[in-house]
Formats: C-alpha cells, structure tokens, sequence
C-alpha cells in the first residue's frame, strides 16, 4: 500500500514539475517578449534607425510584387495591352485638360470686367453706390436695429474726424501680409514698394500657342523703379512624358521667367552693400572694402533661376523653382479670384479648413507617396 502511495506521490511530484517548468516557459516567454519591445522602443528614438527605416519604405513605395513575374507569358502579354491603353486614355486626359484651359480662357474674359471694376475702387477710380456698398448679412449675424444705428452714427463721426482716404490703402500688401506664403516674402524694406502696387491680373496664352500663363503687377509711378508693369510667365505642359506616360496627372509648370526691373539708382532693394576690412599680411597695413551682395526680397520672384538645357538644377535652385512654382499657382488660382476675401482674412480660414483635410485624406490613403508630392521639378495644375 506504501509503494502504491509512493508511487502515486512520485506520479503527483512528476506533474507539479512539468506543470512548474511550464509556468517557467511561460514567463520566460513574457520576459522575451518585454525585453524585445524594450529594444524595440528603444531604436525607434534613434534617430539614425529611423532615418534608415524611412529610406528603406521609401524604396519600398511602388515597387510591384512578385505576383506580375510569376504570371505566365500569355497573360504578362494581356498585361502589356492594358498599359497601352492607359497610354492612350493619358493623351485623351490630355486633351480634356487643353479644352479646360480653353475654358478658363474663355471664363476669364467674362470674369475681367468685375476685376476691373474691382482695381477702380481699389484705386479710386470708381467711387461705389449705396446700393453696391450694401452687404447682408446671415440672419444670425444681424444685430439689433437701434444698436445697428448707433455703430453707424459713430462710424459717421470718426469718419468725418479722420482725412478721407482713396480707395482701399495698400489693399494688395495687405492681402501678403495676411498670406503666409506670400507673407514669408516680403521684407520691410518690400513693404513702402508693394504700397504702390495698384493689381495683379493673369493671362492665359492664346488658342494655339503652347500652354502658359503670366502674372501681371500693375504699378503707379513710384521712387523705387520707372516699370508701370512687372510680369512673371509660366510655361506650361499637357502631355503625358514619352518616357513615363503614366505620371500624367494633368497640367505640369515646367519653367517660369521673370522681367528686367529698371530700379532708380540706390533705390534697388533686391541687392545690398556691406562693408569689410582687409588686413595686409606683410605691411599689416587695413583697408575697407565695398561690396554688392544679394539681399533678401519680395522682388526676386521676377529674377528665377533659369533651368539649363539638361534639365539638371542644384539643390538651391531647385528648391527656389518649387516654391516659386507654388507661388504662382497659388496667385492664378486663390488670390487673384478671390483677393477680397485675403484682405479681409476670410479666405484664409477656408484655406487652413481645406488644408486640415487633405492632411487627414493623405493620413488615410494608402497610395499617398511622400516623395512623390514633394517633387520639386514640377508643379501640377488641377
């Protein structure tokens, strides 16, 4: 009986073991895996490890799987007839985007008349009627009608205790300053120049010219430069590239040029003089030197770096080109339309509104490619 329990307690003993080294693996198992996030953590905070993981999934983005190679000939040859298909819907893409800008040639000849009116009372030219200077507002908004002639009557009176300004005073510097992007531009020595711009218009090219477009600054006689007129021309591509025709995504920017301005002498804020001394090396002797430098300025917009024959541009300039490109659009596009609502800041509220989701779209879209919309040799126009 003795033997029986001993052999049972030895049976029972046998089992605690196997389930003590169990429990053991278990916690061997954890303590693994806690180490592993432990140095996971860790070489996500390298800076360096990062640096390599982003550059590795960089590499990573469109590159195609396995799965094409391992087709068999046969269908690899189906294949090969869809893209050439989709070569030829990009040249019917192609030709939608030159009827779109046949559009907006024919639109912005309808729009032009509102625009002039618009630089005559900019300008003073044009002093608007009751009726055309009446806004309504949302019911929400409205106040009061006693409180609403109070805030008139006083507006009367600071009125006729101020001198009666023209127009709209420096409308166009402050529609930059109210831009960030425009804004990063002008300095403040820009500034007393830009208060002598009278409007911004824009030019498309004619039926059956190449696709461009120009920027056009209208100017009143000033001290700084004799130009009434500065302008900025972007060329323009709308045709898929033979080499990668599935790239096309619609109009590109593919360069720009700028104008001569004929700045009065010592009146030229786009350079500047600085002063240095030498010192001799043998007779130790110091004298000062004078010299002409590039300075910072909103007017370096219409000196942009010329793009060579090979298309290859160093870092600068390329970064020069991609902001400039930026630019222009965003002036085609945004300010001229709407430059009303810049100046008064309510088109800028928008703009932040529309920014914020097409962060969260790119956020979640799979296919977004970081490299991709950072690409500094072109600008594309929707």
């Amino acid at each position: 009986m003795a033997n029986i329990d001993n052999k049972e307690q030895t049976e029972l003993d046998q089992q605690d073991m196997e389930d003590v080294e169990d429990v053991e693996e278990e916690e061997t198992g954890e303590e693994a895996n806690s180490k592993a996030r432990q140095l996971t953590a860790q070489m996500m905070q390298n800076p360096q490890v990062l640096a390599a993981l982003q550059e590795r999934l960089d590499d990573l983005v469109g590159t195609p799987t396995g799965y094409i190679e391992s087709l068999p000939k046969v269908v690899k040859r189906r294949v090969n007839a869809l893209k050439n298909l989709q070569v030829k819907c990009a040249q019917i893409e192609a030709k939608f985007y030159e009827e779109v800008h046949e559009l907006e040639r024919k639109y912005a000849a309808l729009y032009q008349p509102f625009f002039e009116k618009r630089s005559d009372i900019i300008n003073a030219s044009y002093e608007p009627t009751e009726e055309e200077c009446e806004w309504k507002v949302d019911e929400e908004e409205d106040i009061a009608e006693d409180l609403k002639e109070k805030a008139k009557l006083e507006e009367e009176k600071k009125d006729e205790e101020k001198e009666d300004p023209k127009g709209i005073p420096e409308f166009w510097l402050t529609v930059f300053k109210n831009v960030d992007l425009l804004s990063d531009m002008v300095q403040e020595h820009d500034e007393p120049i830009l208060k002598h711009l009278k409007d911004i218009k824009v030019k498309f090219s004619e039926a059956g010219q190449p696709m461009n477009f120009m920027l056009e600054f209208h100017f009143e006689p000033n001290e700084f430069f004799t130009n009434e007129l500065l302008t900025k021309t972007y060329k323009m591509r709308s045709e898929p590239d033979e080499s990668d025709p599935f790239s096309f995504d619609g109009p590109e920017i593919m360069g720009c040029t700028g104008c001569l301005i004929d700045w009065k002498k010592g009146k030229n804020v786009t350079l500047k003089t600085i002063k240095k001394k030498q010192k001799h090396k043998g007779r130790g002797t110091v004298r000062t030197v004078t010299k002409t430098v590039p300075n910072d300025s909103f007017f370096n917009f219409f000196s942009p770096p010329e793009v060579p024959e090979n298309g290859e541009l160093d870092d600068d300039a390329e970064a020069i080109l991609t902001a400039d490109f930026e630019i222009g659009h965003f002036l085609r596009e945004r300010i001229i339309p709407r430059s009303v609502l810049y100046f008064t800041g309510e088109a800028i509220e928008d703009d932040d509104d529309d920014e914020g989701e097409e962060e969260a779209d790119e956020d979640h879209d799979p296919d977004f490619d970081p490299k991709k919309a950072q690409n500094p040799a072109e600008c594309k126009q929707q």
